[in-house]
C-alpha cells in the first residue's frame, strides 16, 4: 500500500491513525500542499486524485480517496482490530462523530478555503485565524456536548478501545492547538486527546513524525 499524504493534512492523519492502529506497512509519499503551488494540484497527482486533494491510498492496484472511504475499507479488508463496533446502533453512533468533524468542522478550516479568504477576498491574516478559531471551536464544542450526552465515551470517545472517530479526533485537537483556539469548553475531548497521544500508533502518525516533516525541518 501506498499512502499519498502531507504530514500537516487533518484527512491525511486520520489515516495514518488507522493503518498504525491494525498494524499496517504502508509506504508514504509526499504530497506538499505549499510547495509548486501546491503539489496536489499537478496533473501526475490529479491522475490520481481528480479533487487534488490527500489522501490518496493505493492498494494492489486500487485507488481511493476520502479519509473516511480509506478507513472504513481498511476496517472491512483487514477486521482486527475493528475501527468501528458491533451492532448497526453503536455504528451509526461512532461515524456520527466521526462526520462531525470530517463534514462539520473541518471542510471550513481547509487550507483551499483558507487560501480563497486570503487569495482571493484579501480577508486579513487576523481575521482567515479568527475564521479557523471560530468553527473549530463551535464544531468541537458542539462535539464535546455530544458525547456528553450520549454516556459511551471511555478512554476513547466510544468506549474503551480507540475507533474512526478518534482518528477524527486527534488530528482536529492537534489542529486547534496549533492554531490557538480555546478548549476550555472541551474537557472530555481533551481527556480523550491526551489519553491517544501516549499510544504509539497516534504518536507514530502526529505531524512531527512524518518524513515530509523532517525534510522541512519543520517540528
Amino acid at each position: 500500500m501506498q499512502l499519498y499524504s502531507y504530514f500537516r493534512s487533518s484527512a491525511a492523519y486520520r489515516v495514518r491513525i488507522a493503518l498504525n492502529l491494525k498494524g499496517l506497512a504502508c509506504d508514504i509519499i509526499p504530497v506538499h500542499l505549499l510547495r509548486q503551488g501546491g503539489e496536489q494540484l499537478l496533473p501526475a497527482y490529479r491522475k490520481l486524485n481528480a479533487a487534488g486533494l490527500v489522501p490518496t491510498l493505493t492498494d494492489a492496484g486500487a485507488v481511493l480517496t476520502q479519509s473516511l472511504a480509506i478507513i472504513e475499507y481498511l476496517d472491512e479488508v483487514h477486521p482486527l482490530p475493528p475501527l468501528l463496533p458491533a451492532g448497526p446502533l453503536a455504528r451509526a453512533r461512532v461515524r456520527a462523530l466521526a462526520l462531525s468533524i470530517a463534514c462539520d468542522t473541518h471542510p471550513l478550516n481547509n487550507l483551499r478555503v483558507l487560501r480563497y479568504l486570503t487569495d482571493t477576498l484579501k480577508v486579513s491574516e487576523d481575521d482567515k485565524n479568527a475564521w479557523y478559531r471560530h468553527w473549530c471551536e463551535q464544531g468541537l464544542a458542539a462535539l464535546e456536548t455530544s458525547i456528553i450526552r450520549e454516556d459511551r465515551a471511555g478512554a476513547f470517545c466510544y468506549g474503551e478501545t480507540p475507533t474512526m472517530a478518534d482518528c477524527c479526533l486527534i488530528p482536529q485537537i492537534f489542529n486547534a492547538q496549533r492554531f490557538q483556539c480555546d478548549l476550555t469548553r472541551m474537557p472530555t475531548l481533551l481527556r480523550i486527546y491526551r489519553h491517544c497521544m501516549k499510544l504509539p500508533a497516534f504518536i507514530a502518525a502526529s505531524p512531527a513524525r512524518q518524513p515530509d516533516a523532517e525534510a522541512s525541518g519543520t517540528p
